[in-house]
């Protein structure tokens, strides 16, 4: 029987993910600045904003398609008619080192313009900056500010982001209560690895009782949408009797589900299971 739980975060390509992202355990991950359509463009004339979408559009197929050099003079013309979802993306390449030299200063000008104008990645993606000291001085302050502004207008990443400062005690005194008030917030709009943190905290008794009944049904939630560490958590209840009964094939079901997702410790219990994946 495993003795622990996973809580790394491995985020899926449902949506586009092009940044950086709090790791649930420890550290930072790559994984998910996505670019959202809050932009305040009320301001520009109609034909500008017209245009400038359409550019849009054809920055982003450049960019999935891995052609960055057309993608960034796109996102450059779309910014400069006022679209706000082009300065993300140009943030994001500058942060990233798409089609140009990394430069952290130029991301986080990039998303200063766009969190001006009221978009929530923007403002998230600054706080990611502050987090790991990337082109300004780390500050868990400024992080968890920008965090807050970002998850008070509805930004899911950013209301995971402020449950791991809380349960971590990054910026603030460690509050396992308040995590999971975050992690909720964040849950609720459908983040997959939120809800897989809440399994955990419940699995640990960490700011609420033992309870791994409750556990199971935040790790299926999150299961549900396609995240191996929450398949792999279930497949560790089911193989040792934690709120289920036993079942050995329970566990080697859920284990091979997450080793499908990528789940790297799913490979290792399935063959401390004598199982082949």
């Amino acid at each position: 029987m495993r003795s622990g739980v996973a809580s790394s975060v491995q985020r899926h390509n449902s949506r586009m993910r092009i940044g950086l992202r709090l790791g649930i355990a420890a550290g930072l991950w790559l994984a998910g600045w996505t670019a959202v359509a809050q932009s305040n463009q009320s301001a520009a004339p109609v034909e500008n904003k017209v245009n400038a979408k359409a550019l849009l559009d054809r920055g982003v197929e450049a960019y999935l398609t891995g052609n960055d050099p057309v993608a960034l003079t796109i996102f450059r013309q779309a910014a400069a008619l006022g679209n706000v979802d082009a300065m993300m993306y140009l943030g994001v390449m500058d942060g990233t080192g798409r089609g140009v030299p990394v430069d952290y200063d130029a991301a986080m000008s990039w998303f200063r313009k766009a969190a001006d104008a009221g978009n929530s990645q923007a403002m998230c993606n600054i706080g990611l900056l502050y987090l790991q000291g990337l082109g300004t001085p780390k500050s868990y302050h400024d992080a968890l500010s920008w965090f807050n502004k970002a998850a008070t207008v509805g930004n899911a990443e950013a209301a995971f982001n402020m449950g791991v400062l809380y349960r971590d005690g990054l910026g603030v005194a460690a509050n396992p209560s308040e995590a999971l008030r975050w992690f909720r917030k964040a849950a609720n709009q459908g983040d997959d690895i939120a809800a897989n943190a809440i399994g955990v905290l419940y699995q640990q008794g960490s700011g609420v009782p033992v309870d791994y009944a409750e556990a199971l049904t935040w790790y299926r939630k999150s299961a549900d949408a396609g995240n191996g560490t929450a398949m792999y958590n279930i497949g560790v209840l089911f193989e040792g009797g934690l709120g289920v009964d036993k079942d050995r094939t329970q566990a080697i079901a859920w284990y091979r589900k997450a080793v499908t997702a990528g789940n790297v410790l799913a490979k290792t219990a399935l063959e401390s299971l004598g199982v082949k994946d």
